[in-house]
């Protein structure tokens, strides 16, 4: 049976004002792109008429300009969820626009399935392949898994992009598995990184697909920027760190899986592990895969790995699609509430190795918001795995903006991650081991040995006016490095005695 084939224009136009859109994709890679682009021309369209045009969109993580960016610079997006990394999207959500909702990358799935945030109208799909079957349509995703199998089942309507830049051996790579819901929800049958438990491909009610569309557009991932010294160091601080632990006998001489967030800071990290000679070959288990753990794996250096996402550049998607035979024995792609599970994280005992804005002394970390206010990026997956990692390790550069800005302080000014699950602390300047300290033995720690030479006085005189019991502060003065950015331009100016009289 031959689905119905339509353009992506006309696929656009049979959506309509205030419905509910959920994607395919987790960050741009195997993010819809042909049919999104198409409906942001729509919304102008219609704003131009007087009409109002606004919809609603759900996706794994963050997607591609043809989505996130386009749409919200069509004063398209009503709500959306979770995660995004696009600076245009950024844009109007700190304009106060859209509504955006935040949310643990692990719980969007579940979350739709709960019926937390209304109906799902729609589901557009990127596939590589697809099967057309009269009551049953199998659907091939492409290089990302994130939430799509809670997608297609739960919207009323399917429209499937099936994008032929991706190579139809991308189907080979997917595991496909939908949690159950409570009560009745199982553990996840997962008990090494490349276990795999479902289909590779996503099962529809063949009645809902209401079109196909065929298209060629590659992948949407960026490339990062290379190592500088800064990032380097931070990388070798902690390689030698977890060679330290393994000495010690706290990792186990067979390592265990890692994860790492997405960057330049990650990739870093990712090289000095890897010519690191005390540390032998390793698996991951993580929710991106980037160009340095494709080359990675090629070279033997990352043996298993198991991932939501192909988050590479095209040239490394090729590199995969070229070498399927190896692949598809060594990589596992998911939906996002395996990749991201607390249940498999706490079970495989992953060191999750994420990146953070700023941290205080006291070990709590903030990798969202620019001076409380002002969103960067969203969580992502970095909360489901640090607060059940084996070791939940955070990075940042000492300073930013050339200094004018400490990237430990005081007191954040925005908590994603809680001093409860931040174990180690590394900036260029060393690592803060905060396990098993109190919060006056963490403050300490944290200045001596991450904070840069120009900001340790004054975070020691930070703490000479702090008081309280277990946790002191000087709630006057505990956001006086922001305030004083925000009023002066350099955190070097700030003057505690402004703020304690």
């Amino acid at each position: 049976m031959a689905y119905t084939r339509m353009t992506a224009a006309e696929a656009a136009a049979l959506i309509k004002n205030g419905e509910n859109i959920a994607l395919s994709g987790f960050t741009p890679s195997g993010a819809a792109k042909a049919v999104t682009k198409e409906l942001a021309k729509v919304a102008v369209a219609e704003h131009e008429a007087g009409r109002p045009f606004q919809v609603g969109i759900f996706t794994g993580a963050s997607t591609g300009q043809s989505t996130d960016g386009d749409l919200a610079n069509a004063q398209a997006i009503r709500y959306r969820a979770p995660y995004t990394t696009n600076a245009d999207f950024r844009k109007h959500v700190n304009l106060g626009e859209i509504a955006y909702n935040d949310i643990h990358l692990s719980q969007m799935a579940q979350e739709l399935r709960y019926g937390f945030m209304g109906e799902v109208d729609w589901a557009i799909l990127e596939v590589c392949d697809l099967e057309e079957g009269e009551t049953t349509c199998r659907a091939y995703l492409t290089s990302a898994g994130g939430i799509s199998p809670t997608a297609a089942r739960l919207a009323k309507r399917v429209i499937l992009e099936h994008n032929r830049f991706h190579s139809p051996d991308a189907k080979y790579l997917h595991d496909v598995y939908e949690l159950q819901d409570p009560p009745c929800r199982q553990p996840i049958p997962i008990v090494k990184v490349d276990d795999r438990i479902g289909t590779p491909y996503v099962e529809i009610d063949a009645r809902k697909v209401v079109g196909v569309v065929e298209c060629d557009i590659p992948d949407e991932a960026r490339a990062f920027k290379g190592p500088d010294p800064v990032t380097t160091q931070i990388g070798n601080n902690v390689a030698e760190f977890l060679a330290s632990d393994m000495k010690r006998g706290i990792i186990p001489p067979t390592f265990l899986p890692l994860q790492s967030g997405v960057g330049t800071t990650a990739n870093a990290i990712l090289a000095a592990l890897s010519m690191d000679k005390n540390i032998p070959d390793f698996n991951i288990f993580t929710e991106v895969l980037q160009d340095a753990v494709v080359e990675m794996m090629l070279h033997g250096r990352v043996r298993k790995a198991s991932a939501c996402s192909l988050t590479v550049t095209n040239e490394s998607l090729m590199k995969v699609y070229g070498n399927m035979d190896y692949f598809r024995q060594h990589l596992t792609l998911r939906p996002s509430e395996v990749s991201n599970s607390p249940e498999l994280i706490r079970r495989l005992g992953v060191i999750a190795i994420n990146t953070a804005l700023e941290c205080d002394i006291y070990g709590n970390a903030n990798s969202t918001h620019i001076c409380g206010t002002k969103m960067m990026n969203g969580i992502g997956g970095s909360g489901d795995f640090e607060r059940n990692a084996y070791i939940s390790i955070f990075t940042c550069p000492s300073v930013a903006k050339g200094g004018a800005i400490s990237s430990i302080v005081p007191m954040v000014s925005h908590h994603d991650h809680t001093e409860h699950d931040v174990n180690v602390i590394v900036t260029e300047q060393g690592v803060a081991d905060l396990r098993g300290k109190s919060p006056m033995q963490r403050a300490r720690c944290i200045i001596e040995n991450c904070a840069h030479p120009d900001y340790r006085q004054l975070l020691w005189d930070y703490l000479k006016i702090a008081r309280g019991g277990q946790t002191p502060h000087c709630l006057t003065a505990a956001f006086a490095f922001h305030d004083t950015l925000a009023r002066k331009g350099d955190m070097h100016l700030t003057d505690f005695s402004e703020y304690v009289k």
